[in-house]
């Protein structure tokens, strides 16, 4: 990126700049910092001083940059956020704004150019709890995911941090916490913000899609069933990770599948972890089984899940709400308009005594696919996944807690364990490994490849909400979208380079899919081929300027 010794007419800028490439070396002095932490306070500083070209530096280097602003660094990051809090980057609304929510979003000065928001309470950040106003930097991180994944607009974006209070003494005890300093309201209090602040959103900024995000299990699934057809918003946690995961099993199954010449409606898959992301990625793979021509009561039978307590059965006393799977709806096409009253995940076909071991569940089951959304480090052991690949030719391992520390499995044992037979995809990067003179390349279910596509493509559309077909045929778009070189390394996601191309593909499903249930207002893309309305959405997508100013 060399600088136009014309344009250098600031004093005190060195007189051959102009001969440098300043992106090269904003990325040595990223490379220079000794840890992920201080690498995102770098990369943090760097888009105060020039947006444009913080962007252009992540957009050439998506592989690299990606897992300091999001995870797994961001953890760290929210961790800390009351320490190396600089500026502000985002809107907080507390607990003591209720009442006059309207005002305190009336005066934020993009409010004309939103179009996304995310949106997190801090409840339940990635696997590190309850932390308050520190959970800020996912909002902001998932953003700037939406600007380099998908081409949003920076001006069109609002990360919003609602602060509630935390549970979370040490945060309540550390004088330098930046939150409310009370505990988390109840119930009741809460409905009331939560119902004060959506109404104030779509009223300040009627165009605005608002994304949920990092909310405490129970509540995530709860603002998603109150709001989601009121108003213009999904839950990243439940229907984004569900989508890329669904994405990611079609392609592991028919890999699985073609291994072993068994059709793709005997898959068994079971879930370790039945928190909001588990149970929402469970709901959503039932639309796997559906698409192949089964009904939800068998697709159900299929599934199995697993949390703290063992196997989850019906006859578990206190068991959650969603746990037992209420659904409204269900997305294939096939079967759009059955109401689902009570489908229940919860097992009926198992009345011994309780199995709390995975290995053991494993045994009971014999599933092909062994999936993992606990947040419990090190759960796939050495003898779990032996037992996998004992029943399967090519096992199915996706162990997607994030971050890697909280991996279920790394990447490394999963194949060393199968002798390479393991079809792997994680929640958090991994490198590739070389075994037994083969380069194994690690897939990631990744919700990037998801939600910026299903923003934009909501945006675009002008959606009146997000539908659960919209976030099916997101998750079909992106399973068929691989290379003919991806397929031949027998990847289950396309590699992220191509995010871009990747959101515009999603982008057109999703608006195709809200065309079809009349949910779109911007009723002129109607009217465009598939080509032509691609060709649209690639142009809308923004990129940075390249300027060649004095601020370099």
């Amino acid at each position: 990126m060399p600088v136009e010794p014309t344009q250098l007419t600031t004093a005190g800028y060195p007189p051959f700049l102009s001969k440098t490439d300043h992106r090269q070396r904003c990325l040595a002095q990223l490379r220079s910092k000794t840890s992920g932490l201080e690498q995102y306070i770098y990369l943090n500083g760097l888009k105060e001083r020039d947006p444009n070209l913080f962007y252009e530096v992540l957009l050439g280097n998506m592989n690299e940059i990606i897992p300091i602003l999001y995870t797994p660094t961001v953890g760290d990051a929210c961790t800390n956020y009351s320490h190396i809090w600089r500026r502000p980057e985002g809107l907080y609304v507390t607990i003591e704004n209720k009442g006059r929510i309207r005002d305190l979003l009336g005066a934020w000065p993009g409010q004309r150019d939103a179009r996304i928001a995310v949106v997190t309470d801090g409840s339940r950040i990635l696997g590190l709890g309850d932390l308050g106003a520190n959970g800020l930097p996912i909002s902001i991180g998932k953003l700037d995911l939406y600007i380099a994944g998908a081409g949003i607009r920076p001006a069109s974006t609002l990360p919003i941090c609602l602060d509630l209070g935390t549970n979370t003494q040490k945060y309540l005890d550390d004088p330098l916490y930046i939150g409310v300093r009370r505990k988390r309201p109840d119930t009741e209090e809460m409905d009331e913000f939560m119902n004060e602040f959506m109404e104030a959103m779509s009223e300040v900024f009627p165009q605005l899609l608002v994304q949920f995000e990092d909310f405490s299990t129970d509540n995530a699934f709860r603002y998603l069933d109150m709001f989601r057809t009121q108003y213009k918003c999904f839950n990243d946690d439940i229907q984004g990770t569900g989508a890329v995961v669904l994405s990611g099993f079609i392609n592991a199954a028919r890999l699985a599948s073609a291994a072993s010449g068994k059709p793709l409606t005997e898959h068994r898959i079971l879930f370790f972890g039945a928190g909001s992301s588990g149970t929402g990625v469970a709901k959503q793979l039932l639309s796997f089984f559906t698409l192949q021509g089964l009904s939800v009561e068998e697709a159900k039978k299929r599934i199995y899940t697993v949390d703290s307590k063992g196997l989850i059965t019906a006859n578990r006393k206190g068991l959650q709400e969603h746990k037992k799977c209420k659904l409204q709806s269900l997305a294939p096409t096939n079967i759009s308009d059955v109401v689902l009253h009570q489908l229940v995940f919860a097992r009926t076909d198992y009345d011994g005594p309780a199995l709390t071991n995975l290995a053991d569940v494993v045994r009971f089951i014999k599933p092909t696919a062994i999936l993992g959304l606990s947040t419990v480090r090190n759960a796939f052991t050495e003898e779990v996944v032996r037992l996998m690949a004992s029943y399967n030719t090519r096992p199915i391992i996706f162990p997607l807690s994030n971050p890697v520390s909280l991996s279920e499995v790394g990447f490394e044992d999963a194949i060393r364990w199968t002798k390479g037979k393991a079809i792997f995809a994680s929640g958090s990067p991994y490198k590739s490994v070389d075994y037994d003179r083969k380069v194994y390349e690690p897939g990631q279910g990744n919700n990037m490849y998801m939600f910026p596509g299903i923003g934009m493509g909501a945006i675009l559309a002008k959606a009146k909400r997000i539908t659960d077909s919209m976030v099916e045929q997101a998750a079909i778009a992106l399973s068929s979208s691989l290379t003919s070189d991806e397929e031949a390394a027998e990847l289950v996601y396309p590699r992220l380079a191509r995010i871009r191309t990747l959101s515009a593909r999603i982008a057109r499903a999703v608006i195709r899919a809200a065309q079809k249930e009349n949910v779109d207002e911007n009723l002129l893309l109607r009217n465009l081929t598939d080509d032509a309305l691609l060709a649209y959405i690639e142009a809308k997508q923004w990129e940075p300027c390249v300027i060649h100013s004095s601020r370099l």
